[in-house]
């Protein structure tokens, strides 16, 4: 085959395809999938007319992806923008596609990435932006899964971890990205704790409801963003608390802790405090060195890093913070915080800046930008 006309037609078709009403992000997903397509037909069935044939194949990629959008719309629709309390409603097949994404024949990463674009309904970018890597290298992973899996039969439902890490990432896109899918990420995990009576689903179902019960405080006027420690705690859904708290506290009893119920138990402590002051960061680092320790993730080190700092002062949270790789996200953030605290403005001023460039997302972008601004303005005062 060709690469090289590929490549070169590739332009064209999605061109072809914005011009019949396509958007340039979802034309370019089709283009995606028919090059994928390509790459399997065409050494047995090549076309006479490459271009026309891409273009054909991409559009009816594009049509298939509207008509999976539309579907997942209605489905959320179903959903009450506060998920009620209780087991859920009879599974529907949604859940199912989530495990037969997860197929055997693909690594872990792979279908949770190929899950999250096919029927989570997330962009190529935020999916990257969820794994911390370029989106060009996760656009090529979800390319791979799809030529893995093409052709194959999904009657082996898929690895059991894996569905639970899609639930994870497509509730924390629907929580603080731009699709609202948090409400549907809940429903579904309902519906597995149900069906499997497994500890660390009701720890990722307890960590749902337990970060959902902060989201009316979470945004200001126009929706700019609201630090936890600032949050009107009078805001917070008590009913979705007490449900996550008593959720946690039985999946705990089970003596067989995992990652999502460490994360839920740092999620309760901070719904336990009354106030920013009252917050128990002792336990709080206590149960980050589990996670850490069941995990090794980076961004659960880099959270570590500001509860050592409430805890045993800002010298003892950047002294954590030394010991990680600074092109993490938020890690300039984290330690404009830790400065500012230790007292050294201008530094935090200078950092909260250099933060504010690399933020994923406007709010966040602006809400760094005012803390830059603020500390500015005190030196020079």
């Amino acid at each position: 085959m060709d690469e090289t006309l590929l490549r070169t037609l590739t332009p064209e078709v999605i061109g072809a395809l914005v011009r019949r009403g396509a958007d340039f992000a979802s034309a370019e997903d089709a283009v995606q999938d028919a090059l994928v397509e390509a790459v399997r037909v065409w050494p047995d069935d090549p076309p006479r007319d490459p271009k026309g044939w891409l273009v054909t194949t991409a559009w009816r990629k594009f049509l298939d992806a509207a008509r999976a959008d539309t579907s997942r719309l209605r489905r959320e629709v179903r959903v009450e923008s506060e998920p009620a309390p209780g087991p859920g409603e009879p599974v529907d097949d949604t859940l199912q596609l989530y495990f037969l994404c997860a197929h055997p024949s693909l690594t872990p990463a792979s279908a949770v990435a190929l899950t999250l674009r096919a029927v989570g309904g997330l962009t190529t970018r935020q999916i990257a932006q969820a794994y911390l890597v370029p989106e060009a290298t996760m656009a090529q992973r979800i390319s791979r899964a799809k030529k893995t899996v093409s052709g194959v039969r999904f009657a082996e439902p898929g690895d059991f971890a894996t569905v639970l890490r899609v639930l994870y990432l497509v509730f924390n896109e629907g929580y603080s990205g731009d699709v609202d899918l948090a409400a549907e990420a809940i429903r579904l995990t309902r519906q597995l704790a149900v069906r499997t009576h497994d500890a660390e689903v009701a720890g990722l179902l307890a960590l749902m409801l337990l970060h959902h019960a902060r989201r009316p405080a979470r945004t200001g006027p126009g929706g700019s963003l609201v630090p936890l420690a600032e949050q009107d705690r009078g805001l917070w859904d008590t009913r979705l608390i007490t449900e996550g708290v008593d959720i946690l506290q039985t999946a705990l009893a089970g003596d067989r802790l995992g990652e999502f119920q460490a994360q839920a138990a740092i999620a309760a402590l901070h719904a336990d405090a009354q106030t920013a002051d009252e917050t128990d960061w002792v336990q709080i680092v206590e149960w980050y060195d589990e996670l850490v320790r069941l995990t090794g993730n980076p961004v659960a080190r880099l959270n570590r890093a500001v509860a050592v700092g409430e805890a045993d002062g800002p010298r003892a949270g950047l002294a954590a913070l030394a010991e990680l790789d600074p092109a993490l996200p938020r890690y300039k953030a984290v330690a404009a915080y830790l400065h500012e605290r230790d007292g050294d403005p201008a530094l935090a001023a200078r950092l909260y800046a250099e933060a504010a460039r690399a933020a994923a997302s406007v709010p966040e972008r602006d809400h760094l930008t005012r803390q830059a601004a603020r500390l500015n303005a005190l030196l020079r005062g």
